[in-house]
């Protein structure tokens, strides 16, 4: 909350989070019921959680800097700010009748408070701030912790393929779900998300051993840099960081690093809804000056809808502050300069062989990098067999063709892209990686958009 009272959006809560698991668990505890005794003031907001036991968790926030805000929370969590704190201020953001506006905090809150001011002043000359200090003694802290974590993964898949993949099965699943925990504990959610799907591999058909090893060596391979992560170019060096679940504080990344202005063509809006306590809406965007491809990722908790919604088929003038990264493409909305407006047409498309050049080369700077988005021009669906597999998108003159992805949209959005093709070259904008093509947008040979 600013001075002036505003409440923080839910992307600015989610922001601070120290991983995704307090985003969940955040997420899950965003509502009435879990919460008494709340209240908010234009520098503060608090209230009760009701834990296991029949204890009771105090949490409050204090609020009077968006860019360095503060947390206490009775519970034993050592992450800052906590799954309470993070439920609360979810909570505070969306449902204003949960937490409603008050003139004075309970005393526990006004002495918590008072005491944070007395630290934050002033320090004698030659002393950092006792914030800053703080600060960089937790960030310390948990690279240590996630430094530990992955050197005991590393041993994991050391024994692992030592011991041949074929004989062990891949390994239990519960086995890899207790390793992914050990990562959660260990404060790399990104590492967790990982090994979370070699346990799901060893069930993927025929091939299962084969692509257990690469994803195996990845996951070595990201353990390895996080070793030297010091060593690496700053752009690798943040991706790294990036992988193994170190995010950057979008307040503080749109406050210290230059935007990029342009107009910015909305190609595709979809959400994620796999987890049902939280929302993952992804934006996918093209600078029409720059010819740069941004993405933009926005929260919505409880079962709520993500705050940020762009038309698709539209452009807009704005500012984006793009995630250092050694292929930077996420990034944060800035100042908008203007309303969307209907695009003038569809962003230039390149053939099949550039598409996979692109591809190569975001590869090479980013070996753990999914997909990559490209637009193609000119290129024909083909349905093929009756079997997924066979689908391709092929250059019209018949030379290079990319397999089609259809897991995330659908059988319906194949034969959409096919009814729109007619059996002639079609303009599509997707996502190339390993798993293949995933078309996202399509335009027909008019130059018409078509919105999934």
């Amino acid at each position: 909350m600013n001075p002036q009272g505003e409440r923080w959006t839910a992307d600015q809560v989610l922001a601070l989070a120290p991983d995704s698991a307090s985003r969940t668990v955040g997420g899950r505890l965003a509502t009435p019921g879990s919460w008494s005794g709340t209240g908010a003031r234009p520098d503060s907001v608090w209230g009760e959680c009701a834990g296991g036991g029949g204890r009771t968790y105090r949490t409050a926030v204090d609020a009077s800097d968006a860019d360095r805000p503060g947390f206490t929370c009775g519970c034993p969590s050592r992450k800052v700010p906590c799954k309470h704190a993070v439920g609360l201020l979810l909570l505070w953001a969306a449902d204003g009748d949960s937490v409603r506006p008050a003139e004075e905090p309970p005393p526990w809150v006004a002495e918590w408070l008072e005491a944070r001011r007395r630290r934050r002043a002033a320090p004698p000359a030659g002393r950092p701030p006792a914030a800053s200090a703080s600060a960089d003694r937790r960030a310390a802290d948990r690279a240590r912790r996630i430094a530990a974590g992955a050197e005991e993964l590393e041993r994991r898949l050391t024994d692992l393929v030592h011991g041949g993949l074929a004989g062990s099965g891949g390994g239990a699943r519960e086995e890899w779900d207790r390793a992914a925990a050990r990562m959660v504990d260990a404060q790399a959610p990104g590492l967790a998300a990982l090994t979370r799907e070699l346990g799901s591999l060893s069930a993927a058909g025929p091939s299962w051993a084969s692509r257990l090893l690469e994803e195996c060596a990845l996951l070595h391979t990201l353990n390895r840099a996080y070793a030297r992560v010091d060593q690496l170019p700053a752009g690798l060096a943040a991706t790294v960081r990036a992988r193994v679940g170190i995010t950057v504080d979008s307040a503080a990344l749109l406050a210290s690093t230059p935007p990029v202005r342009d107009d910015w063509l909305v190609l595709s809006q979809d959400d994620d809804v796999s987890d049902s306590a939280l929302t993952t809406r992804r934006i996918r965007l093209f600078g029409r000056r720059t010819g740069r491809a941004a993405l933009l990722l926005s929260y919505g908790a409880a079962g709520r809808a993500p705050e940020l919604s762009l038309p698709v088929g539209c452009s807009f003038d704005a500012d984006l502050v793009f995630h250092p990264a050694a292929v930077p493409l996420r990034a944060v909305l800035g100042a908008r300069h203007g309303e969307p407006e209907p695009a003038a047409g569809p962003p230039p498309g390149v053939g099949v062989e550039a598409a996979l050049a692109a591809y190569g080369t975001a590869l090479r700077d980013d070996p753990w990098l999914d997909a990559w988005p490209v637009v193609l021009d000119g290129v024909v669906p083909i349905p093929g067999p009756d079997a997924r597999p066979g689908r391709r998108l092929a250059d019209a003159d018949g030379g290079a063709a990319l397999a089609v992805d259809t897991s995330r949209t659908g059988e319906s959005g194949w034969w959409r892209l096919v009814a729109v093709s007619a059996g002639g070259p079609v303009r599509v904008f997707g996502e190339y990686g390993h798993r293949g093509f995933t078309p996202l947008a399509v335009w027909a040979p008019e130059l018409t958009p078509l919105r999934r």
